[in-house]
């Protein structure tokens, strides 16, 4: 039997008289692309026409529905935080040692574990004044394991000359040594200089990000400016009209 689809000559006459069909034309590369692009446009047409046709409630609750899915993951990161948090939050308290805990205490701390060993004496005011920082600090960052020992008994012959002596550690490890009043600002060092100072180490999540420490530059204006206003008070004083003097 011949082909239909032939181009012969008595194919085309069996054509024109409607013996035999027409012949199936090819579907070029461009026509199936225009398919494809016809399709996607029909799809993306309904999508849009059903958002036109919601109402505004309807809109309002696909939005909340989607706010909601972002509020969920971002408990569900926090939640996380939160845990790990909670599993390392475990100190809270300056814990005094003495030579043999040492390396139970600090080098074997534990993976991840930032340590704050402070050396003092007693009858040393910086030392005392420290002590009391670090634990106001414990208590605020229960992450960190804080620890205190007298100098003698901790490390033999260490100069007291040194103290207060501030070491850090971490996964068992020194990082920062803070030796001596000069290095710990003496007397007039605050809480929030101290939390700064050790946030610079890594050994606390401080928010601290300045160096509280007042500058020379503003002592000096803050001075000046101290002495210009006694000088306005007492030429206010001879101006007065009810002074003495009249």
């Amino acid at each position: 039997m011949q082909d239909p689809n032939e181009d012969t000559e008595w194919n085309d006459i069996l054509r024109k008289k409607g013996i035999i069909p027409e012949k199936e034309k090819e579907v070029t590369e461009d026509q199936i692309i225009d398919i494809v692009d016809n399709t996607i446009n029909e799809k993306t047409g309904r999508a849009a026409n059903d958002l036109e046709n919601k109402t505004l409630d309807e809109l309002d609750e696909l939005e909340d529905e989607e706010d909601e899915e972002v509020l969920l993951e971002y408990r569900r990161k926090r939640i996380a935080e939160m845990k790990a948090l909670a599993s390392k939050s475990k100190y809270g308290e300056v814990k005094e040692i003495i030579a043999k805990d040492y390396v139970q205490e600090v080098n074997n701390a534990g993976n991840d574990i930032w340590v704050i060993l402070h050396l003092y004496k007693p009858g040393i005011p910086l030392c005392t004044l420290v002590n009391q920082y670090l634990a106001n600090l414990a208590r605020k960052f229960p992450a960190t394991k804080f620890l205190k020992s007298i100098s003698s008994i901790c490390i033999p012959h260490w100069p007291d000359r040194n103290l207060p002596t501030i070491f850090v550690y971490y996964n068992g490890n020194i990082v920062k040594q803070i030796v001596g009043a000069i290095e710990l600002r003496g007397m007039k060092l605050t809480e929030e200089e101290l939390e700064w100072i050790l946030g610079q180490a890594k050994a606390i999540p401080t928010k601290i990000t300045k160096d509280p420490k007042p500058k020379i530059r503003d002592v000096l204006f803050s001075t000046l400016r101290h002495e210009n206003n006694n000088d306005v008070d007492d030429d206010d004083d001879d101006d007065d009209p009810d002074s003495n003097d009249w």
